[in-house]
């Protein structure tokens, strides 16, 4: 069945991607996407490189793919950049991932103003290094009135505890009297979650093979549609971007409930 789930390089018929582009269905491209970049770790190890390599490449395809997202309507981008698992692994691989935001915005932040793309964050920002901190905070005043894409950096970010803080937060009104436990709705949890200002997301990527949703926005991902890879994260270029992209434009989305001739 897993095998199944997996998408393997299809056959695209020798199109350019600028023909591929072209021939994407404007009125069916998806609202928000998330993708789960997996991989960075296994691409350095297959070029005998140290894992930090695999990291630094994947940053230049966040760009890539950032790009084409924005020039394809997408609403939103959120891309799991660092969950609060990932604290875990060596500390001189945190410590590299934790320079990237500051390298990949220094980098890339005046053609991101160019591109009207928005740049935002969710997650524990806290307990981030402050030059990380800094970073984004930088990035995402230079943005707050773009109106094109929204790139949104999930960076030390864990649904488990996302949802547990809107709880509280929750609780909290209901201990003040400003809210009875009869008002508590699903709206009104999603409205206390950190992706408030965002649709919930259509496609779901997840790259490198893996076939689970490691902690990631797990409420807002209810109805979502999914599409994995083996593609390593590093190799994920625009030409898989389309792939998924096409897939999802082929599904009948139910929510549940059934449409057209499944309904008589």
């Amino acid at each position: 069945m897993l095998h199944k789930l997996i998408r393997r390089k299809p056959e695209r018929q020798n199109q350019s991607l600028a023909e591929r582009i072209s021939h994407t269905k404007k009125d069916q491209i998806p609202e928000h996407i998330a993708i789960i970049m997996d991989g960075n770790g296994r691409w350095a190890k297959k070029r005998a490189l140290p894992r930090v390599a695999g990291h630094h490449e994947g940053m230049k395809t966040v760009r890539k793919i950032t790009r084409l997202a924005n020039d394809l309507g997408v609403g939103a981008l959120t891309v799991y950049a660092f969950s609060t698992e990932n604290w875990k692994r060596p500390k001189l691989e945190v410590d590299f991932i934790m320079r990237l935001p500051e390298e990949f915005l220094g980098t890339y932040l005046p053609e991101l103003i160019e591109q009207n793309v928005r740049v935002v964050m969710m997650g524990e920002n806290d307990t981030l290094p402050r030059h990380t901190q800094e970073a984004v905070r930088k990035a995402m005043e230079a943005t707050k009135n773009n109106t094109g894409l929204i790139l949104n950096f999930a960076l030390n970010y864990g649904s488990r505890a996302e949802i547990a803080q809107a709880m509280q937060k929750i609780a909290q009104l209901v201990e003040e009297g400003s809210l009875s436990s009869s008002e508590v709705t699903e709206d009104l949890i999603s409205q206390h979650l950190m992706t408030c200002e965002l649709p919930e997301p259509d496609l779901l990527i997840r790259t490198s093979g893996e076939v689970r949703l490691s902690n990631f926005m797990l409420w807002q991902l209810a109805y979502t549609e999914f599409w994995f890879t083996e593609t390593l994260w590093p190799d994920f270029d625009e030409n898989c971007l389309l792939d998924a992209v096409e897939s999802y434009q082929n599904r009948n989305r139910r929510y549940g409930g059934l449409k057209g001739e499944e309904s008589n």
